[in-house]
């Protein structure tokens, strides 16, 4: 089969829908269009019976009550419900929040706004490879902790952290603890229980379900979790998160997850492969390429590179025909170095030449190949035109070194 231009390899973006899934929600728009909350006929019957088998789906991927399960417009809302809900809800006990100078912008942004509003937060550091150590965690943890916060798989470095250290933690000190999952679900292995984890933010178009929807989960055992909801009306999913469900979203989401459930270890084991082969491919064919995130502990199709003596800018705009980027799609439009590079210790003019590659269900071994021989054809062309290119790559090895 030919190879087809262009190439999509941001799969951590977003991802295109699964055929599954498409079929699945199709007959919500016309056929059962009912609204969940009409109580009194078999429209919204079906539909809430729909909802709440989505709600199972999701439940049994990462094990737990289909009750603990809030469905959201994504986890932007997911994590200010869990954030927001948590410190508005606890301003009699603490007002201290715990999280990490890596997160997505939907928790960072969330916290600057809480400590406008008087919350006190401490942003941990990580290493060179994006890890939270969870002995800082506990340090940082005081009597007026009311919330740690730990994105769960980094979605620009690929980094999975040590999510069941930091809940240990967190459940011994009583603790509640909150993930933003949005590039875990469906990836890797993520059961509430072994995390401990109170709350859980996902995406359902991170797995191949629809954009527009997301969930919360939120635990229900002994203590539950408090949260005051960030929309008032009329008191859908437990009075959590109020309006007309996306009832053909929610039986998306619901789909991808039984997707996923299926094929999420050979899925993943693939990916891998192909990952490998990319980063080896590339290293072996051009000098000055640093890898940022751990080298083992990442997403199985992440792989962030940063090319030393090119204009990041540049370089995106010459590979028009496959699709990468630079870092996180909320942030793609901002021509400035990573703030989560740079929090790893890579030096600016690095930070500004990397590029996240995305591996997903429908990449090959072509179109990795492909990509390859590309990058090795345009870096080449870039360092020929820069003056600056001499001396670089033994310049940035000498840096990083100093900096580790």
């Amino acid at each position: 089969m030919a190879l087809k231009v262009p190439i999509y390899m941001d799969y951590h973006a977003t991802t295109p829908v699964d055929p599954e899934v498409l079929e699945a929600m199709l007959p919500y728009f016309r056929e059962h269009f009912g609204n969940p909350s009409s109580r009194t006929h078999v429209f919204g019957w079906t539909a809430e019976a729909a909802v709440e088998k989505a709600r199972e789906q999701l439940s049994t991927l990462i094990g737990c009550k289909p009750m603990e399960v809030v469905f959201t417009s994504g986890a932007t809302e997911s994590n200010n419900l869990a954030v927001k809900g948590i410190a508005w809800a606890s301003r009699d006990r603490g007002n201290h929040i715990i999280t990490t100078g890596i997160e997505h912008h939907a928790v960072l942004d969330t916290c600057r706004r809480l400590e406008k509003e008087g919350c006190d937060v401490t942003y941990l550091p990580v290493d060179r490879s994006g890890l939270v150590n969870p002995v800082q965690v506990e340090q940082a943890i005081t009597d007026r902790t009311i919330l740690v916060s730990v994105i769960a798989a980094h979605n620009e470095i690929g980094t999975i952290q040590p999510l069941a250290e930091i809940g240990r933690i967190c459940k011994a000190r009583g603790v509640p603890f909150h993930a933003d999952a949005a590039q875990a679900l469906g990836r890797i292995s993520l059961r509430v229980d072994d995390v401990h984890a109170n709350l859980l933010s996902f995406s359902a178009h991170k797995l191949y379900g629809p954009k527009g929807v997301g969930a919360l989960y939120v635990r229900n055992a002994r203590p539950a979790v408090k949260l005051i909801p960030l929309i008032d009306g009329g008191g859908q999913e437990r009075g959590r998160r109020s309006g007309t469900q996306n009832v053909p979203g929610i039986i998306g989401f619901g789909k991808a997850c039984e997707v996923a459930s299926r094929v999420m270890a050979e899925e993943a084991e693939r990916l891998t492969k192909l990952r490998e082969r990319l980063k080896a491919g590339i290293l072996q064919r051009i000098d000055g390429v640093y890898l940022n995130g751990h080298p083992e502990r990442r997403l199985p199709g992440n792989l962030n590179l940063s090319f030393a003596g090119v204009d990041g800018e540049a370089l995106l705009l010459s590979m028009k025909d496959v699709a990468v980027s630079s870092g996180s799609a909320c942030t793609s439009t901002r021509m400035e170095p990573s703030y989560v590079l740079l929090a790893l210790g890579v030096g600016g003019e690095l930070a500004s030449a990397s590029i996240r590659f995305g591996l997903g269900r429908w990449s090959t071994e072509e179109e990795v190949d492909y990509t390859i021989e590309k990058l090795r054809e345009r870096v080449g062309r870039l360092r020929a035109m820069s003056s600056g290119w001499p001396g670089t790559v033994e310049r940035m090895a000498n840096a990083r070194q100093a900096s580790a």
